[in-house]
């Protein structure tokens, strides 16, 4: 039995071929994993590392509405979709704290500069093939915290609107297949909650 064992002492890594190192790093890893029996079996596995990642939800209790954004996603395209995602605003880490980085990409997306923010969890998106981590974070705003227009930064391709809907209109959307980012639906689910749990 492998109960008592710990995960590191049951995985021992073979060898890690780079397969690609272009746009991100994708490796495959070979390695020997312990089961349950006691028996270890040869494995590979895939691994696509881009960086860990922060993402935030702006609500302003005020209106009721969510500050979301919308842009065109290649991945979501080849599976079908128009590739227009609306999303709460997020980027990776690129050497930041998550909090440093989520503050910097909210101002570039939606132009506004938050105050108070709250990191309510952390999550893998897709652990069977993606390293990537993302830090989840919720703020209030409100006009006054506007300083730019948004967008995003064209040189990195970005082109980026900015959407203000209200939370349960958001929430109908995710039923009707108009909100499909993952990272966003959980937000606006951990805010539609919250919500619901604060009321008398």
């Amino acid at each position: 039995m492998t109960d008592t064992i710990a995960t590191k002492d049951r995985v021992r890594v073979v060898e890690t071929l780079v397969l690609s190192d272009d746009w991100y790093v994708l490796r495959k890893v070979i390695f020997d994993f312990q089961r349950r029996d006691g028996a270890w079996q040869r494995q590979s596995r895939e691994t696509y590392d881009r960086g860990n990642g922060a993402t935030i939800l702006l609500h302003n209790p005020r209106t009721g509405n969510v500050l979301l954004t919308r842009q065109f996603r290649m991945p979501a395209f080849v599976n079908g979709h128009d590739g227009m995602l609306i999303e709460a605003p997020g980027g990776l880490l690129d050497n930041a704290t998550p909090e440093e980085r989520i503050r910097a990409e909210v101002e570039e997306e939606t132009g506004y500069r938050v105050g108070r923010i709250e990191k309510i969890f952390e999550a893998f998106m897709s652990p069977g093939s993606v390293t990537e981590k993302l830090y989840f974070y919720v703020g209030e705003y409100d006009g006054s915290m506007r300083v730019g227009d948004g967008g995003g930064i064209v040189d990195e391709g970005e082109e980026i609107e900015v959407l203000e809907i209200p939370l349960q209109e958001a929430m109908r959307m995710i039923g009707r297949g108009e909100i499909a980012d993952g990272k966003t639906i959980m937000l606006l689910q951990h805010l539609a909650l919250t919500r619901a749990a604060t009321r008398p």
